[in-house]
């Protein structure tokens, strides 16, 4: 089948021009003083005066955005072209391309996006597979609670395991408490929708046993220690770790990687009734672990706490969670970079490296053992918030660490799932964190 007709998109460098180009063209690009400036682009003439292609600037060899191309599909019409130049990495120029092309349209009128042909070298396959991927958790985190809550996100996960022929089981309401998942029913019980657990499992039971977990809280109004107004703005996207663990379960799954992969996702809505969880109450965790509430705003590590002993009990190879869980992580390392927090030496700087390869950056903060004293409790094991407010990542990871000690390894990502600027390959709105980065290891090593 004949490739349809497509425009050149031109990567120059900052400092370098374009090679072959018609002096006309040339001359154009001189006077309108295109040097390779980071994100610039510049429609190039035909004799006749229609669009011949365009020129884009990658910026300075130092420091470049791997998915600096996202920001040429970003401000491009409709339409089919194809990368040309100095585009680096092919199937990451692909990736950056497609990525940043990105649009959520469920609400408005729909609009085509700009298309790519990949380019030669490119891994046409990995790049439809971490698109895809991102698209997922990006479309999950944009739509609002009225359209999301705990029915509706469960529905969409259900039509995700029937894609993906992954096995499901729910667990809803009071059957929780029967099942013993306390904390996932108590912060999810005041709200009209109830909370659950869903269970997924793919691939073959002797392969290595990966795990994800995924904070699910379809909107967070704090609770009875209810948020500001301000503060409520984003939390339809308190459920961004569960979309993103979603993400990163397609790539999996996709790729064939050889795991036996199990994905666990609780869902509540933090809401405010008469059988709203209380400061000053104590929940007992599946693991036996008792929990005094210092903040009911604290909810997510405790839905998680449940769901990562369940995860902990068939002693995983690899556990990995992704929460949007602190806004401490955001003051220490702002919305582009998720504090990554694991005691393995090895996998924490395999995951770092794996990140800055496909421009997913993560960055390491210690599971500070004297911390654990800011969420002592005078009457029950642990604190949910503790006092002072200082150190909220590293605390809210410490209280994590709690409910997992018999898998070879966890991972716990405090993610943003939120681009409050468009950025390459990131446009404004929910986004992808962490997926590209713990796939690229489970990639190297389950292959």
């Amino acid at each position: 089948m004949a490739k349809p007709k497509s425009l050149p998109v031109i990567c120059v460098a900052e400092g370098g021009t374009a090679q072959n180009l018609p002096a006309p063209q040339a001359a154009w690009a001189k006077a309108n003083g295109f040097t390779g400036q980071r994100g610039r682009l510049l429609a190039l003439p035909t004799a006749e005066g229609a669009v011949a292609g365009y020129l884009f600037g990658t910026g300075p060899d130092t420091n470049r955005p791997k998915l600096i191309t996202g920001l040429a599909s970003a401000a491009l019409e409709p339409g089919t072209y194809r990368l040309e130049g100095a585009l680096g990495d092919p199937t990451l120029a692909a990736l950056g391309f497609r990525l940043g092309a990105y649009r959520f349209d469920r609400y408005l009128k729909p609009r085509e996006t700009p298309q790519l042909l990949d380019p030669a070298g490119a891994d046409a396959a990995e790049v439809t597979r971490l698109a895809d991927a991102a698209f997922l958790a990006r479309d999950l985190v944009n739509t609002p609670a009225n359209d999301l809550g705990p029915d509706a996100f469960e529905a969409a996960i259900r039509a995700f395991a029937t894609q993906h022929k992954m096995k499901l089981k729910a667990i809803v309401g009071d059957d929780l408490l029967k099942q013993n998942f306390p904390m996932i029913h108590a912060v999810g019980r005041a709200a009209a929708e109830a909370p659950r657990l869903l269970d997924l499992t793919w691939g073959k039971a002797s392969d290595p046993k990966v795990t994800l977990v995924g904070k699910g809280v379809t909107f967070d109004t704090g609770g009875l220690d209810i948020k500001p107004s301000a503060g409520m703005l984003l939390m339809k996207k308190d459920m961004g770790g569960a979309a993103n663990t979603l993400g990163l379960a397609h790539a999996i799954i996709d790729a064939g990687l050889r795991v036996r992969l199990r994905v666990l996702i609780p869902i509540v809505e933090n809401a405010i009734s008469a059988s709203a969880f209380r400061p000053g109450d104590v929940l007992r965790a599946r693991n036996g672990t008792t929990v005094e509430i210092g903040n009911t705003d604290a909810e997510g590590r405790l839905i998680l706490g449940d769901a990562l002993s369940l995860a902990d009990e068939e002693s995983p190879e690899l556990i990995v969670d992704m929460a949007t869980l602190t806004g401490a992580a955001r003051v220490a390392l702002g919305p582009d970079l998720p504090p990554l927090y694991c005691a393995d030496d090895t996998l924490a700087a395999d995951l770092m490296a794996a990140g800055a390869a496909a421009d997913d950056p993560l960055w390491r903060l210690p599971l500070w053992a004297p911390y654990q004293s800011m969420i002592s409790s005078k009457i029950a094991d642990v604190n949910n918030a503790g006092q002072g407010g200082f150190a909220g990542s590293i605390t809210a990871a410490l209280f994590l660490q709690r409910f997992v000690s018999k898998a070879k390894a966890w991972v716990h990502l405090d993610i943003f799932a939120w681009a409050p600027e468009a950025r390459p390959g990131r446009p404004f709105g929910g986004t992808d964190q962490g997926i590209r980065a713990v796939y690229g290891v489970l990639k190297q090593r389950y292959s």
